[in-house]
C-alpha cells in the first residue's frame, strides 16, 4: 500500500481535492511547467504546479487513513509516514514557502507535527530552482487515523499576479 495518499498533488485537476485555507492576493493558480521565469522540474511526468500570490496562499488535505483502507491495527503499529514536497521561486521575484504536516487521532487532535521554519527564496542571492523537503514520522504512538498536509506561501514584493512560491510533487506515504 505504499502509494501517495494525496489526491491531485501536481495540479493536473486544477485545485480539486484541496481545501484553500488561505487564498489571498490574486489567489491560487495552476500553471504549466516551467512557467514564466521558472525552472525545469526533475521529473518529466510532472507538468504543472500550484502558484501563490502576493498575500498568503495555503492549501490543505486531510487524509482519512481508515477510509483509505488502513486498519487500526496497522496504524497502531506506528508505520513510517513519509511526507515530501517540492517548491521553487521565480528568477524575478522573491517568495516564502511553508508547510505543516500533522498526524491526527480520531478527534483530529495532533499526535505529532512536522513544521519546518518558513523558507525565503531571494533570486538575487539564491538558486530559486526546485527544492525538496522531506520528513519521516516514526515512534509517534498509537491512535493515528488522519494526516493533515498543508503548504503554500506568497511573494515578497507584493506584486499583483502569481509571483509567489510554486509547489508540486507533494506526497504522503504510509509504509505498512
Amino acid at each position: 500500500m505504499a502509494r501517495n495518499l494525496l489526491k491531485n498533488p501536481n495540479g493536473e485537476e486544477q485545485l480539486e481535492f484541496w481545501e484553500l485555507t488561505e487564498n489571498g492576493g490574486s489567489q491560487w493558480k495552476v500553471e504549466d511547467m516551467p512557467g514564466d521565469c521558472g525552472y525545469d522540474f526533475c521529473n518529466e511526468g510532472v507538468t504543472k504546479y500550484f502558484a501563490t500570490s502576493f498575500e498568503l496562499c495555503l492549501k490543505r488535505q486531510v487524509i482519512d487513513l481508515l477510509a483509505e483502507g488502513f486498519s487500526s491495527e496497522q496504524l497502531d503499529a506506528q508505520p513510517p509516514v513519509t511526507v515530501e514536497d517540492w517548491y521553487s521561486g521565480r528568477s524575478d521575484c522573491g517568495c516564502t514557502y511553508q508547510m505543516t504536516v500533522c498526524l491526527l487521532d480520531e478527534n483530529h487532535e495532533v499526535i505529532q507535527e512536522f513544521k519546518p521554519d518558513p523558507v525565503t527564496l531571494d533570486p538575487e542571492c539564491d538558486d530559486c530552482s526546485w527544492k525538496q523537503v522531506s520528513h519521516t514520522f516514526s515512534n509517534y504512538g498509537p491512535g493515528m487515523s488522519h494526516i493533515s498536509f498543508e503548504h503554500g506561501g506568497q511573494d515578497t514584493k507584493f506584486w499583483d499576479g502569481w509571483f509567489g512560491v510554486r509547489v508540486t510533487g507533494s506526497s504522503v506515504i504510509v509504509e505498512v
